[in-house]
């Protein structure tokens, strides 16, 4: 078992870093280095912070070979995305413009829609799901193309505006009276 002896600006950063983070995991790790370092026994460092010791005995030899580099929890980067970055002011105008504008006889996209014709334009295979991550990563909504509406025709806007308040100002019919 390594002992873990700080310099007094390790156990400052250690404890700076322990104070401050919002990740509860990374506080856990620095906590059991404090302990370690203090003397305490990975058993009964495991017991506190309810892991098992092996998983303290890795965190503590993670902070001797790399130092505060090496507590943080480092995830793997996973797959690549499905539809590349590279197409996102393509399908925006393919969004904003609409499946007319695309030469579809539809009102409105679907995911389904748009991932269909993502496949048919870029050769891209997506799914639903895929092509609702990618919108809502890029605040696309193509139900509702809201871009259109948002400069009206402001003749339009006065004359609906003003056959509203006619019809608010109907006279009300009373109850029949004898």
């Amino acid at each position: 078992m390594r002992r873990i002896q700080l310099t007094t600006a390790e156990h400052e950063q250690l404890a700076h870093l322990f104070k401050t983070t919002q990740d509860r995991r990374l506080r856990d790790r620095c906590q059991a280095v404090l302990m370690a370092s203090r003397g305490r026994k990975r058993q009964s460092i495991a017991q506190d912070l309810g892991v098992h010791r092996t998983t303290v005995r890795l965190w503590l030899q993670h902070y001797h070979e790399r130092g505060l580099e090496g507590l943080p929890i480092h995830w793997a980067p996973g797959q690549p995305r499905r539809i590349p970055a590279t197409l996102v002011p393509t399908i925006q105008a393919w969004v904003q413009a609409g499946p007319v504008g695309c030469g579809l006889d539809r009102a409105h996209w679907t995911y389904e829609e748009l991932a269909t014709y993502v496949s048919q334009t870029a050769g891209i295979a997506v799914k639903r799901t895929a092509m609702r991550d990618f919108c809502q990563r890029y605040d696309m909504r193509p139900y509702r193309p809201t871009s259109r509406y948002w400069r009206g025709d402001p003749e339009e806007q006065r004359v609906a505006r003003e056959e509203l308040e006619a019809l608010k100002k109907k006279p009300k019919l009373g109850p029949a009276g004898c």
